[in-house]
Formats: C-alpha cells, structure tokens, sequence
C-alpha cells in the first residue's frame, strides 16, 4: 500500500506475475545498491567481477532525473542520453503551435542552438553514508504520532547536515529494507539541462500505445540533452561518462543498468497487497480510463488541442496499461498464496520463539489495523491529496505556493520534504518554470477533477459545499482558470518571494480556491501520516529486522527511486509457444510500417530507407530486473562502455513490483548501434556523432 511514501514518488495512479521471495535474489533478479552490490556472486555466475573502482564509474557516469526517469553522461563535455519520453515536458514546453518539437524532433547543429529545458533537473550521486544508528536513537521507544515526528524530525536534520546550505547539493535519506536501514545519499545537483537532439515521436514511440509494454519492439526512444556548469559552459565530465561501444550486443553477453527505480512492494505485507488488489488498482484503472476518455474527446476537437494533451494523454495511457498489468499480478491466486505462505512461515518463526516474540511482537496484526484505517479515508485522501487528485498545472501551482508559503515558516524539521532546504530547490525550479498553460486543457483538467470530487465524497459533503457551493463544476473551472494570474511565472515568482504576506493579500481566485481545498486536505494528510504511514513504517522495519538478520545486505532491498544496479544477460524468453528472438533490426520497423499512425515512420526514416542497413539490431531484450523509472537508464558491458539504453519491459514485466521472473521478465532498450546508425544516416547529426566519436 504504501500511500503517500509511494505516491510521492510515482504520482499515484499516474505511474507502471509472478511469486518470488524478495529476501534471496535468484538468477538475475535483484535492484542492488552501489554500496552492497554482489560482486562476488557474478563473478562466480559469469567469471567477472565488478570491482569498486567499476562500480564507482558506473555510479559517477549515471543520472537521476527526479521527474520520474534515469540518464547517462556519454561525452568529456556533460553530453546526458536519456530516452525522447523523458523529455517530452520539455519538448511540449518549449514547442508553439507553429513548432511542434514533440512530433517533428529537434537538432541543434550549433552550440548556441542548444536551449535550456524549463524544469529538468539532473542528479548525481557522489556519496553514500550510513545513518541508521543516528535513525535509531532518534526513534527509540516512540509510538504512534510521536514517532512520526521524531522520525521526520531527524531525516530533515540529516538531510540539512549533508547539504550544509548549499543549492547545488541535494542529500534523500533513503530508507532501505522498509527501515532496518537508512543511507543518507548525497547528489550533485544540475539545473541548468538544455536539449541537444530528440527525433520525431512517430519513430520515438513507433506502434503507439498498442505497442507499449510490448516485445517485438521497433522504438528509437532516444533523446541528448547537456548539462551546463554553475558558469554557463558545458560541464567537464572528462571522469564521469560512458563511451559507445564498437559493436552491438550479443545473445548471452553480461551487461549491468545502473537507474532510479521508482518503488517495488516486494517486501509488502499480505494485507497490503489485497488492499492495493481490491481498492488501489481497480479505482486508479477507473480514473484513468475516464481520464483518458476526456483527453481522447479533448484531442479530436482540433489539432492544437491534440498538441497540447499529447504529453498528458500519453502518461494517461502509459499509467493504465501499466496499472491493468499490476491487477492482473494481483488478482492471479498464485502470487498472493505464495505470498501468504511466506508470510505464514515467519509469523510462525516469530510466535515460536518468546525472545522473538518479545522483541518483535505482532507487526503484521499492526499493519493489518493500519490498512483498515485508511480504508476508511482512502477515497478523500486520494481524490484531494494524491493519486486521483487534480491534475491541473494551474491549480499545482496555487497549490504548492500556498503550501510555500506556510511550510518555509516552520522550522526544516518540521516541513513536508518538498519543502526543506534539502527539496525545496525542485520545487522552487518548478514553480518558476517558464512552461507555456493551455487554458482550455487546464479548464477541462479542472472541471474533470471538481466532478470526481462531487461524485466520490457526495454533494453534502462539507468540502464539496465549501468549494463548488451551488456552482457547476463547468462555470467554477472555468471562472478560476480565467481569473487567475498564475500562467505568469513572474506572478508566481512575486507570490513566492513575498512569502505568507503575499498569500494572505492575495485575491487570486485558484490562491483562494486552493487555501479553501487545503484545510481538509492537509488535515487528511496529518492523519494518515500518523494513523497510516507512521504504523505502517515502524512495523515494516519490524518484519524488516526479522529477515535482515538473518540475511542482512545479501538481500536486495525494495525500490525507493534511489540510483540502483542491475545486472543479467542479452536473452529471448518463449511466449504462448513460440520463441521470441532477442533482438528486432531497423528493417523490421521499414516492413511493419503502413504510412498510418501508430505505424506511420517520419519522413527523415522514409527519405534514408536506402542508404539504412536492414540488418543492424533496433531494439534488444535482456534479463536485467527493471521497473519503471528506469526509463533512461543506460546499459553498459563489462568494458563499461554503452551499448543500449532502457526504454520499457515487455508485458510480463508489469508484475515486477511484486517480483520477478527470469523466464520471461524483460528489460527492453534501444541498441546503441540504432543510435549509431540513425544518427549518421537519417539524422546527419554532425557536430553530435563527433562528440559521441561515431
């Protein structure tokens, strides 16, 4: 379940079978951290050994891009790689209705044509340290709300120590194995990110949504961006960055991901997992299918609409296949009776043996109480504060400088994490962006989300007849996206700076209308942080503890977006009788074209079909334990140098937040030597393939 740990990473809803235990990796599974990463066990599977100076590089070379994706350096000169749909934001921020860089692509032949994305952030991960003693102490006979403070209290302390004051570094306390231990992780933060290249959708996301979370697979799903020094110039990653590899990979080669990824549940209670099965993913896949409708409806009205949902409805899409993937994991008897079983073994381990029990109690019985309590809050904490909240930009922006406003008074220890001086740099980024607002997709987003809210709380619920009062839903989101100024980011920026003074004399009506929302919605909040989440984290680490001295760090630990490595090898798997290759070629994408949308190739594949070689490897599939936010990451041989990155899983990879197969779960990236060949025979990226030395 957990609610808004989870949320906070993935989005809620919008976000990505098969039994496995998560307390002793098999095969290929696991997502280590850099600081205990198995070495020793590849290299009795597969004869090398990463040593730590090639895991220090392999760290030093990779990239957080806290929106939700992975990325690589990939020249001396802060050259990022990273995938087309993890720069779709910034492609649809800095496109117009003449200039559409989402559909046509984009290419600065000159160093001055590279601009500047408006809210990409870059982290790199340059320090770990181990905190769990200082946790410890600080929680220490606490219970209930108590321990929820203290615990805050000291990750906001650790995290403002490790940063020292300084904006250019962001420090997460990451908790690992639901508790039994925290690492502080100390990033290098860049925020100057500007576009390099990107190709055209029709070949970046070529089969469309039919295709999505499927293999056979004919993607180029690659964009560059580049990072820019504090002084304006490229940054130096003469050091830190990965080089291309002379040839493509082959079946049964050893290769390693390093990425982000967003959250796993693996280590999830029982209750946990039928809550999510019976309540979490069956409303979330009936909110995004009406979501998705009224984007669908919206685009069909003209082209400029279609312009601007296209980054929306594409997340829309992508979250509910993803999400009916995770429901079919959960509703397969197999995955919750293995489950189950495993739970069964360790209460009965605990219950067997009085100091066990004495010092561990009942953890499970107090998450069970936990989940049974936000039960009964789940529909207006989720519809008000989290994953079927409202999905308009305006109203995030009204949002977070109200809430700005409030939390910077308080001291750091006491601040929401978005809010303390370790996250507030993002948040200030993204409220100062210089992002274009469609007022006719906002207006709609609004109206949708004022509808839901009637519907699931009821027309005399006091939030609803405090917000809509006699109004429809229609005129209210239509009234507040008109009257508000907060398009204008020099208007956020004067609310944001004035602090609480400048919200209080504020008589912007989305100010107002989110102050109005924010009473119920932060009060909601405190109580499942209290009710919920604190219980939840405290008897979590509790289970934690009983499987982690027994196995300690030679478990992998849940996902927590936090920089991991995977390791596993270049193989096609069998699926309803038949075996799938490894491997698709670009001349499979020419033949599988029919001109028509979602197979329609752009013109740039059309006008070099001759000059392209048939043969060489588009997209491959490998073993490596992958979920969502590992988008981007880069996939490297044991030279360390490139040779794909990670753009999906197949269908029998939407399980993996619960666990993984290696029969049939697979990471699927694009070929590094598609990247070669497209570039300097479709795109004829000169100054590019230069610096990529292709």
């Amino acid at each position: 379940m957990r609610t808004g740990l989870r949320v906070a990473v993935v989005g809620g809803c919008l976000s990505g079978l098969f039994a496995s235990t998560p307390f002793g990796a098999r095969a290929d599974e696991g997502l280590w951290t850099f600081n205990h990463f198995p070495s020793a066990k590849v290299q009795e599977t597969y004869g090398f050994e990463p040593t730590a100076q090639w895991l220090d590089h392999l760290r030093m070379a990779s990239l957080r891009l806290p929106r939700g994706c992975s990325a690589a350096f990939v020249s001396p000169t802060g050259l990022v790689q990273t995938n087309h749909h993890c720069t779709r934001d910034c492609l649809q921020q800095l496109s117009s209705p003449t200039n559409n860089l989402v559909q046509d692509g984009f290419y600065a032949a000159k160093p001055e044509d590279e601009v500047k994305c408006p809210d990409v952030e870059a982290n790199q991960l340059v320090g770990i340290t181990d905190v769990t003693p200082q946790v410890r102490e600080a929680v220490a006979g606490r219970e209930g709300q108590d321990y929820g403070r203290a615990l805050r209290e000291v990750l906001a302390k650790l995290q403002r120590d490790c940063a020292g004051g300084d904006e250019a570094i962001r420090c997460d306390v990451v908790e690992l194995y639901r508790g039994s231990v925290y690492d502080v992780y100390k990033y290098r933060r860049y925020q100057d990110v500007r576009l390099v290249f990107s190709p055209e959708e029709d070949i970046a996301f070529f089969g469309g949504d039919p295709d999505n979370f499927e293999f056979p697979r004919y993607d180029l799903d690659v964009a560059f961006l580049r990072v820019y020094d504090e002084h304006g110039a490229p940054l130096n990653t003469q050091a830190n960055y990965f080089a291309y590899a002379p040839r493509d990979a082959q079946e049964g080669d050893l290769v390693f991901t390093s990425g982000n990824p967003g959250t796993t549940e693996r280590l999830d209670t029982v209750a946990e997992l039928e809550y999510d099965r019976d309540v979490v993913l069956p409303e979330c896949l009936v909110y995004l299918a009406e979501l998705r409708g009224l984007l669908l409806q919206f685009s069909a009205e003209g082209a400029e609409h279609a312009r601007v949902a296209f980054a929306k409805l594409f997340a829309v899409e992508n979250a509910y296949k993803a999400r009916l993937g995770q429901f079919r994991a959960l509703v397969n008897p197999g995955l919750i009776d293995s489950r189950r079983r495993a739970e069964n073994e360790l209460r009965a381990k605990v219950a067997a043996d009085p100091q066990f029990q004495q010092r561990f109690g009942d953890p499970w019985a107090a998450i069970a109480q936990a989940v049974s309590h936000y039960r009964a809050v789940a529909d207006r904490m989720e519809v008000v504060e989290e994953g079927r909240g409202p999905q308009s930009d305006l109203f995030a922006y009204a949002r977070l400088l109200v809430r700005a406003a409030e939390q910077r008074q308080l001291p750091d220890i006491r601040r929401f994490q978005e809010f303390t001086e370790a996250g507030f740099p993002f948040t200030r980024q993204r409220l100062l962006a210089n992002a274009p607002i469609s007022n006719d997709l906002e207006k709609l987003l609004l109206r949708a989300w004022l509808v839901q809210l009637r519907r699931v709380l009821g027309p005399d619920d006091p939030l609803v007849r405090d917000v809509l009062g006699a109004q429809t839903a229609e005129k209210m989101a239509s009234d507040l996206v008109d009257g508000t100024r907060l398009a204008d980011p020099n208007e956020r920026k004067r609310l944001l700076m004035g602090g609480i003074d400048a919200i209080k004399n504020s008589h912007d009506p989305l100010i107002r209308f989110a102050q109005e929302v924010d009473k119920q919605a932060l009060a909601i909040r405190r109580d499942v942080e209290v009710n919920v989440e604190a219980v939840e984290r405290r008897n979590a680490g509790v289970i934690a503890q009983v499987i982690f001295a027994a196995k300690g760090t030679g478990a992998y630990p849940d996902a927590t977006f936090s920089p991991r490595v995977s390791y596993g090898t270049v193989k096609g798997y069998d699926e309803n009788g038949r075996h799938v290759r490894y491997y698709t070629t670009m001349g499979e994408a020419y033949g599988r074209a029919t001109g028509a949308e979602p197979l329609a190739l752009p013109r740039s594949w059309l006008r070099a079909r001759s000059d392209v070689d048939f043969s060489r490897k588009l997209n491959i599939v490998s073993t490596n334990d992958i979920v969502r936010g590992n988008s981007g990451s880069p996939v490297v041989n044991t030279d360390g140098q490139v040779v794909g990155m990670i753009f999906d899983g197949n269908s029998q990879s939407l399980g993996g937040d619960f666990g993984f197969d290696d029969n049939s779960n697979r990471a699927v990236w694009v070929s590094v030597g598609a990247v070669k060949e497209a570039l300097t025979k479709i795109y004829g990226t000169t100054r590019l393939n230069r610096e990529l030395g292709i």
